[in-house]
């Protein structure tokens, strides 16, 4: 599970370049209007109000979210987005799924299915990996002074979440998905800061990749991720504390 984390890490790290957050605000934007469809009210549409908290803990300005929900609400012009998800392997036999939020599927596809093969992987049928992984409620947080390790505990214990684990800087935490949203709320009203909050798929266990074959697979990894449909890609290789660069 960790390994998976510290590759999430390396690349919320990366996201604080402007272009890389434009992008990532471009795809929650996608989120938030598939979200809003049909109900744009977060009191009452418990889906929006979860993907608002992941538009702020990624920083998100107010008016981007408000702009995204008017569209979904009819208020702008926006395109109809589906949800997607594609399964597959990379390199040495890993797992890989491509969840995507796109308004052409046959155009998502086809780029998925392409960049995977350049990089020596390749897309399955649906579920030829998903029961490797399990749908978990995530959150990850600042490690402060007023916030060791004990008080960490106590709030998990109070939250309900589920298991944790801690770092250096940053604390991760995991739920039921269910239990994911009042778990959020228990630590927003503490004062917590956020560095990602959403629900997310992790791998039941992790692989280890010798050095040539990680390198092509964290070059696909990214270049998923660079593509536009493409919301989220989750993996069960882990990445080495120190691999913080692209090969």
């Amino acid at each position: 599970m960790s390994g998976h984390s510290k590759w999430h890490n390396i690349q919320a790290k990366k996201g604080k370049t402007d272009a890389a957050r434009s992008a990532r605000f471009s795809k929650i934007g996608r989120e938030l209007q598939v979200a809003a469809k049909g109900n744009p009210n977060p009191d009452t549409n418990a889906k929006l109000a979860d993907v608002i908290a992941k538009a702020k803990a990624n920083n998100m300005p107010n008016d981007n979210i408000k702009r995204c929900i008017a569209k979904a609400a009819g208020d702008l012009e926006g395109k109809d987005f589906k949800e997607v998800t594609y399964e597959g392997y990379g390199v040495g036999g890993s797992a890989v799924i491509i969840q995507c939020l796109t308004d052409n599927t046959n155009r998502t596809v086809s780029d998925v299915r392409t960049t995977m093969g350049r990089c020596g992987g390749q897309m399955g049928n649906s579920g030829c990996v998903s029961y490797m992984f399990d749908n978990k409620g995530y959150i990850a947080i600042e490690r402060t002074v007023d916030l060791d390790e004990d008080t960490l505990m106590e709030y998990c214990l109070e939250a309900g979440a589920d298991d944790y684990v801690p770092y250096d800087d940053m604390y991760e935490i995991y739920t039921a998905p269910d239990a994911w949203s009042a778990a959020r709320d228990f630590f927003e009203e503490k004062g917590v800061t956020f560095i990602e909050a959403e629900i997310r798929l992790v791998p039941q266990s992790l692989i280890t990749l010798e050095p040539a074959r990680l390198g092509t697979f964290k070059k696909m990894v990214a270049r998923l991720e660079e593509l536009d449909d493409v919301q989220e890609v989750f993996h069960n290789v882990d990445i080495p504390d120190d691999d913080d660069d692209e090969d």
